[in-house]
C-alpha cells in the first residue's frame, strides 16, 4: 500500500507551507499494535513530517516523523505500517481534547 497519495503530499506540503499545524491529513498506523501518527505537514525533501505520534505508552506527543522510518518498519507476518484509507482528516484540538495530549 501507498503510504502517501498525490492527492495527500498536495495537502501535507500546503500545510508545510502555510504553518498549518492544526489540520490533519493522513494517519498511519501499526496493525499490530498500538501506534498511530497524525501527520500535518510534510517538509518539501518528501521524508520529514510533523503530527501526532501516539506509540501506545500513554502520551501523544507532537513532533517530526521520519517517513523513510516509517516505511522501514517490518512487523510480523509481513505486514508494515499502513494508512488508515477511511480517514478523512480532522484538527489537532479535537485529538487533544480525546487523549491526554494536554497533559504530557
Amino acid at each position: 500500500m501507498k503510504l502517501i497519495t498525490k492527492d495527500i503530499q498536495v495537502k501535507l506540503n500546503k500545510n508545510f507551507q502555510e504553518q498549518n499545524d492544526e489540520d490533519i491529513v493522513l494517519k498511519l498506523f501499526n496493525p499490530c499494535g498500538a501506534q498511530t501518527w497524525l501527520i500535518t505537514q510534510m517538509e518539501p525533501d518528501g521524508d520529514i513530517m510533523y503530527g501526532l505520534a501516539d506509540i501506545g505508552m500513554g502520551c501523544v506527543e507532537y513532533g517530526s516523523i521520519s517517513l523513510n522510518e516509517i516505511k522501514s518498519v517490518r512487523l510480523p507476518f509481513g505486514l508494515t505500517i499502513e494508512r488508515d484509507m477511511h480517514f478523512r482528516g480532522g484538527k489537532v484540538s479535537e485529538y487533544a481534547d480525546r487523549t491526554n495530549l494536554a497533559g504530557c
